[in-house]
């Protein structure tokens, strides 16, 4: 059975009750997703500082979820004030940055989900699109739902693709900010209607990274479980 590693803060700055509630239901859906393929997991809430967070080496894999923004400082920004910021917690993602890192270097498979994409390509040093100007395809807009559902074409010959075994679905997305220049030994795995990056991975290892939220249960629970699937294959096998 793999023991997976799953990485999210449960409280962040400037968080909602309405945030609140989609962040629980989200982390809620990832774990069961987990259980019902086999896996077991441990939480690891960045909401505190963690007291090891190189323990992220010590699990078969590590699942990286969704959240606030990345402070601009990680990744070379030096916007100020960035329209639509929000969650924005240095410490949190210098601890995540410390997780992944030594998740990779002990060659474990990586998953990352919204932030969690982002987070892997910063850690690549890629950079990020602070904000989406044109966001009408990957949010609702003022007095309108965050969430909605976004088409997505997925690169041929990936291994994103692969593991989906489609040429293009349709995500949850309710994002203002994505992956911009890719991270060193970063592929193109999936992407919007308007060309913003929706998904990216290494081809030499099981690291990829998606900007939709698969983990979303008003998505379709088919691609959640083919995602899911191959992670957790992945961390069963090493």
């Amino acid at each position: 059975m793999a023991h997976v590693a799953v990485l999210v803060s449960l409280n962040f700055p400037g968080l909602d009750e309405q945030v609140a509630g989609l962040v629980r239901r989200f982390t809620r859906v990832a774990l069961e997703t987990l259980v019902r393929l086999g896996a077991s997991y441990t939480l690891l809430d960045t909401s505190a500082p963690l007291p090891d967070p190189e323990a992220a080496a010590r699990f078969d894999g590590l699942l990286l979820l969704g959240g606030g923004d990345i402070d601009g400082g990680c990744y070379g920004s030096s916007l100020v004030d960035v329209p639509h910021s929000y969650g924005v917690d240095a410490r949190a993602d210098r601890d995540a940055l410390s997780a992944i890192a030594a998740a990779e270097k002990a060659g474990r498979p990586i998953l990352g989900i919204c932030r969690g994409s982002q987070l892997l390509n910063v850690h690549r040093g890629g950079t990020i699109i602070p904000d989406i100007e044109e966001f009408t395809l990957h949010r609702g807009g003022e007095g309108r739902p965050v969430f909605l559902d976004e088409k997505i074409r997925l690169v041929p010959s990936t291994r994103l693709h692969g593991i989906m075994g489609v040429d293009s679905l349709v995500g949850r997305s309710g994002h203002h900010q994505a992956v911009d220049r890719l991270g060193s030994g970063l592929v193109l795995a999936a992407v919007a209607q308007d060309g913003i990056v929706e998904g990216i991975e290494d081809p030499e290892r099981w690291l990829i990274g998606v900007q939709w939220h698969p983990e979303d249960d008003d998505g379709p629970e088919a691609d959640r479980l083919r995602l899911f699937a191959g992670f957790v294959e992945a961390c069963a096998t090493g």
